[in-house]
């Protein structure tokens, strides 16, 4: 894979997870955290959304922290950012644009317009800009 594409490798049981979080969070959006090394995902973490919201989220700060400080102690890195789209396509938002704190961490966002069938999309969010990623799903271990 060229240094240049932007790839992350997903675990399919980590994919479920994901997914379970945002249909149980439904119809609010969901929020979480991937960690791992070499873009490949070890952990993920599903967090609270503060905002209680349909259309954004606010990650809990003292959690989040305390998830960084996991994801330090066990020498793994913060590769993605996860949260669902109830009602709107798998795209970042203006909003999610904004908010892009971590441009190294890339944003992996579900949509459950299809609430049955989830689109998952993965982007890397640097300086304003939107670059579409691929998301290479494997079976778990």
């Amino acid at each position: 894979m060229p240094k240049d594409k932007i790839c992350l490798y997903l675990p399919k049981n980590f994919l479920k997870k994901i997914i379970t979080h945002a249909q149980k969070e439904y119809p609010l959006e969901c929020c979480g955290l991937l960690a791992g090394k070499r873009r490949r995902i070890i952990k993920a973490y599903p967090m609270q959304n503060k905002e209680r919201s349909s259309s954004s989220y606010l990650m809990d700060p003292e959690e989040q922290y305390q998830v960084f400080q996991q994801i330090e102690g066990e020498k793994l890195e913060l590769l993605a950012i996860y949260h669902s789209h109830p009602f709107t396509p798998a795209y970042p938002s203006a909003k999610d644009i904004d908010l892009a704190f971590y441009p190294e961490a890339l944003m992996v966002i579900i949509s459950l317009i299809d609430y049955s069938k989830p689109s998952i999309k993965l982007f890397q969010v640097k300086q304003g800009k939107v670059k579409k990623g691929l998301l290479k799903i494997w079976p778990s271990s």
